[in-house]
Parts: C-alpha cells; structure tokens; sequence
C-alpha cells in the first residue's frame, strides 16, 4: 500500500485531482467528508460539540449548525483548538479505519486540506501538493465560488503560503492549465505512485 497525502490551498483545484486520481483507480480518503460524517446527528462527536459549545450550534432540524459553529471558532483561537481537540481524533480513526479496510496493494490518497499546516506530512509515504499562481486561486474563488475578493483574500491568508506548502512536496502538480492538460499531468502522476507502489521496499 502506499499512502498519499493530497493538500493545496483554496480554489487550487485539489477536488479536481482527487476526482482524477479515483477515476485512475486510487482509494480516496477524504478528510473534509469525514469531518462531516463525525458530528453528523446521532454521533458522539455531535454530543460532545453540544456539551462544549451550546446548543445554539444545532440547527432546527438537530444538525451542526456549520455557518453558525464557524462564526463562534473562527474569531476566537481558543475555541477553534477546542473544536480541533474534538474533531481531529475522530477524523484520524475514521480515515485509519478507511485505510486498512484498502486492499493491500491499494494507492490510498488522503485528501486533507490542512495538511501542511497541521504539519501532517510524516504520515504519508509521499505528499502531492496541487498548486496555481495566487492570481488564479483569486479568479477561481471570486467567478467559481462567488466570493468578495475581500473574502478570498482572507481565507488564502489564513492558509500556508505557496513556499510553505511547495517546500513540503514529494510532487507537484501545477493546475495553471486547461482541464485536458491537467487530466494527462494526472495520468503521468499516477503512472509514477503505481511504480512506487509496486516497487521493494
């Protein structure tokens, strides 16, 4: 098996990889879909947001009120890390429980957007990082997403910088191209995590 870590910032077009990357025939693991699966209703994570955060966290129909948590965590470091100190645990079982059910000459590739900021790297045989020119994750966040350009600026700050992200890198894949090119970039890459896959440790 070979464990891959997937990461780049905001509007990078790392969903696009990860598509790609199953359409190869790699296992995804997707933490922020994990994340979700953790507080969804009826979850002991769910329960243990509540008793920390109130139940003003809880929409009407008894789900994680997500805008409403965020407005609370994002503006005080104290209770994001109190949220993190819930969550993360239950994503890393979860994603480990996904990863050793993969047969065992499987590409697993952890999709994880944090990856480089959480200092995660260590875990994962290789890290894919999938990176743009700055200007086009602006473009992409403001005409794809509907961002203020205030907005977008604000969530690529709040995430490593390019170098940081680059300096962590087994492989990158610049995403600056039309779909096609990026779909054959793809196929290369895979070609080379089979290779490693398969090669003697």
């Amino acid at each position: 098996m070979l464990k891959v870590g997937l990461t780049g910032g905001i509007g990078a077009g790392k969903s696009e990889v990860s598509r790609l990357l199953v359409q190869c025939g790699a296992v995804l693991i997707d933490a922020d879909r994990i994340a979700r699966e953790v507080v969804a209703p009826g979850t002991p994570g769910l329960t243990a947001v509540v008793e920390n955060f109130g139940e003003d966290v809880l929409a009407p129909d008894g789900s994680l009120d997500r805008p409403r948590l965020g407005s609370i965590v994002f503006a005080d470091p104290e209770k994001l890390a109190l949220l993190n100190s819930i969550v993360h645990p239950l994503v890393g079982a979860r994603s480990h429980e996904l990863e050793t059910a993969a047969p065992e000459d499987s590409v697993v590739v952890h999709d994880v957007p944090l990856l480089t900021e959480n200092g995660l790297a260590a875990l994962y045989d290789l890290v894919i990082v999938v990176d743009v020119d700055t200007e086009t994750q602006l473009d992409r966040l403001v005409r794809l997403r509907g961002m203020t350009e205030d907005d977008a600026r604000a969530r690529m700050a709040a995430q490593a910088t390019r170098e940081k992200r680059r300096e962590i890198a087994d492989i990158v894949i610049d995403n600056d191209v039309p779909l096609p090119e990026l779909e054959r970039r793809v196929k290369d890459v895979w070609s080379d995590l089979v290779r490693r896959a398969h090669a003697p440790r």
